[in-house]
């Protein structure tokens, strides 16, 4: 009984003292509830492990760790939206601009916008946005084919509402010969955190890009180009962090 009264107190003074003052694992002096001190201190937890959790895939990869609203740690965050398989960009939620027409302009590059989407949210946020766009590549909006040899830069990326800052650039160059004409479906797929500032709602735009090879250094005009947007299967997913 006597042993057993001084194990009480050995066991109570070192909660008091974990309650006041932090628990160190190789660390004399916790800084924290929880103070790992070793040089190389990690944590494991077997429930986020791939056996034991649905959302981790595997020894090949590493996943963000995220906070529910519990307080636990998760591998699991809600997304905003997620096309998963289904055609991102239709007839339903285009810009009727989606057709890019460059035609011997000043400084050979023209623009559009793709599509656009809105997220709420109610607190400073990053926003992660994947995509992968489809286009094609023509003379003119006849669909008339390129042969002229000169290259084309065909870019996207992302603005949020409507300011000057690019997001999620990705770019494709496309040339042909003067005999056999380069066709068929191409893509652009990028992935970046858009910095949403404040809570509020706020307007993502997609925007296609294209620039073109010049006559010469002295004229800087842009080769007639035709780029249209949506052509092919296009994904889109985002979410908030």
């Amino acid at each position: 009984m006597k042993k057993n009264y001084y194990l009480t107190i050995l066991l109570s003074n070192f909660f008091a003292f974990a309650q006041t003052s932090g628990v160190g694992l190789n660390e004399t002096n916790p800084q924290q509830m929880l103070h790992l001190g070793a040089s190389t201190s990690t944590i494991r937890v077997e429930g986020l492990n791939e056996f034991n959790n649905e959302y981790n895939l595997g020894a090949e990869n590493t996943y963000p760790l995220y906070v529910d609203d519990q307080g636990s740690l998760t591998l699991y965050n809600a997304t905003l939206y997620n096309s998963n398989g289904s055609d991102a960009i239709t007839d339903a939620n285009i810009t009727n601009g989606t057709v890019v027409i460059l035609n011997g302009d000043n400084d050979g590059i023209a623009s559009t916008e793709i599509m656009s989407f809105t997220v709420t949210t109610t607190r400073p946020s990053l926003l992660l946005v994947k995509y992968n766009i489809s286009f094609e590549m023509f003379q003119d909006a006849a669909e008339n084919k390129i042969f002229d040899k000169f290259a084309r830069r065909i870019n996207t990326y992302f603005k949020l509402n409507n300011g000057t800052r690019k997001y999620c650039h990705t770019s494709k160059n496309f040339t042909s010969s003067d005999k056999t004409d380069v066709n068929g479906i191409l893509y652009n797929m990028s992935s970046s955190y858009i910095v949403i500032p404040s809570a509020g709602t706020h307007t993502i735009t997609i925007h296609g890009e294209i620039s073109s090879g010049l006559t010469s250094a002295v004229a800087n005009t842009g080769k007639a180009t035709c780029a249209i947007f949506g052509r092919g299967q296009d994904s889109l997913m985002y979410k908030l962090n």
